[in-house]
């Protein structure tokens, strides 16, 4: 997690110092904004990464500058061999995003759906 937290703190300087540097230079509104909330966005990935570190406090293998390959190695966690799901989620979310230029009452149907289908995503293991 440290390189994690050093890399997106060096991101967040980097966004800020252009961000400085484009308010000076171009005085574009849009532009400015759209800066600002990358540096926003930098520092809250990189407080994440600092604020889990702080809490684990172990060093993880990826911050172990001698560490080997198979020191990561392990069950990385469940992954669904045969689910429609996610194909169902990116389609209901596609027709949300489409909802936005054709129509409000697209829109709303999308959600909808995009809900429902999200639950069924997380609930596919679920049984009576």
């Amino acid at each position: 997690m440290k390189f994690g937290w050093r890399l997106f703190g060096g991101i967040a300087l980097f966004y800020a110092i252009v961000t400085v540097v484009y308010a000076l230079w171009a005085k574009e509104v849009v532009g400015i904004v759209a800066l600002i909330l990358s540096t926003c966005l930098a520092i809250l990935i990189g407080f994440y990464f600092w604020f889990t570190d702080r809490r684990v406090g172990a060093t993880l293998p990826e911050d172990n500058l001698e560490g080997e390959i198979a020191d990561r190695a392990g069950e990385q966690g469940f992954f669904s061999p045969h689910s429609w799901w996610p194909f169902v989620v990116s389609l209901f979310a596609t027709l949300t995003g489409l909802g936005l230029i054709l129509g409000w009452w697209f829109t709303l149907i999308g959600a909808t759906a995009l809900m429902i289908s999200i639950m069924g995503w997380s609930l596919q293991y679920e049984r009576r």
